[in-house]
């Protein structure tokens, strides 16, 4: 039976159940104890499992990481929470060096089975140190995957997965998503990761997107469907490993294909999709393949420049509008 939560709770929930189940598995990071969470997702938990299984930990993200893969490479699962992806680079050197390399470094002898997780990407006005959108970083590195959900029932199935996952898991939130609400199922329940999810069926053109940007995604195959542009949106939920059947059928059917993305367009997601796709699926093109991201530049305070600088609908739909009639 489903019930209506926020993404927070659904964060919460997977957390929680999986701490109940197994014992090896703990919480760590800044304020997540007694201060309940910088974003309230960990509410609750140290009155349930104890200091010694929801740690608060010091300002320094490098050690707190590194204790925690340390942890892992012992037998424990920890998950720790970063307050922010931006304040996550501090930490780059243990997930890069030691978690993503240690399997292959030891001859399959030491795994690492850990997740790292927070809020990423743009928030409002929070200027440029705390606005990056990380996805395409982490990516990049062999060894580890890249989860981005976009709404409270992907997340909570996806970080169970996560969690129980023998490899480094890299978990990427959104501050403005975790007051959103969604229904989750009551029962147990487990999304792979690695599959994409096709949230719209569509003919005319494929939107690919992840994360918050799904709002802008969707926002945009509504208005178009008041044109007659009939299109399909796939929510990526895994950035990496990237599910690209599910786009490269997509593609086959619809012909056309426009990415829609938070990161800076250099060496992006949508770089490498555009890529493979064009790869594997150039005989079903009709068009070129376009993409819309963030402006090639930090993100601004003032109001106007984010709105400037961020994908939005009317954007997206001139887009489309674009390769559709090409």
């Amino acid at each position: 039976m489903a019930r209506l939560i926020a993404f927070r709770e659904a964060l919460r929930e997977a957390m929680s159940e999986e701490m109940r189940k197994d014992p090896n598995v703990f919480l760590m990071g800044e304020e997540v104890a007694e201060y309940n969470g910088a974003y309230k997702v960990s509410q609750g938990m140290l009155d349930e499992f104890g200091p010694q299984r929801v740690i608060d930990t010091p300002i320094s993200e490098l050690g707190f990481a590194g204790i925690a893969v340390g942890a892992a490479q012992n037998g424990l699962r920890p998950i720790v929470e970063f307050m922010t992806w931006n304040f996550a680079a501090l930490a780059l050197d243990q997930i890069l060096n030691t978690a993503s390399k240690m399997l292959a470094m030891s001859g399959g002898q030491v795994g690492c089975p850990i997740v790292f997780r927070g809020p990423n990407g743009s928030a409002g006005q929070l200027g440029a140190q705390h606005s990056t959108a990380f996805e395409s970083y982490y990516a990049n590195i062999p060894g580890i995957k890249v989860i981005s959900p976009s709404n409270p029932y992907d997340a909570k199935g996806l970080l169970k997965a996560a969690i129980r996952d023998n490899d480094p898991v890299i978990f990427m939130e959104s501050e403005v998503m975790y007051g959103e609400k969604g229904e989750v199922p009551e029962e147990d329940y487990i999304i792979p990761i690695g599959k994409a999810d096709v949230k719209k069926q569509g003919r005319d053109v494929t939107i690919v997107s992840y994360n918050k940007m799904m709002k802008v995604a969707l926002g945009a195959a509504t208005e178009l469907e008041k044109e007659g542009i009939s299109a399909e949106v796939i929510d990526l939920r895994t950035i990496r490993p990237l599910d690209w059947h599910t786009i490269l059928e997509s593609v086959k059917k619809t012909n056309r294909l426009v990415i829609v993305e938070e990161q800076w367009p250099m060496c992006s997601v949508s770089s490498e999709i555009a890529y493979r796709i064009q790869k594997e699926g150039f005989d079903y093109l009709d068009a070129p393949i376009r993409r819309i991201t963030a402006a090639d530049a930090p993100l601004h305070y003032a109001p106007n420049l984010v709105a400037a600088a961020l994908p939005d609908i009317p954007r997206t739909v001139k887009l489309v509008k674009e390769v559709m009639y090409v």
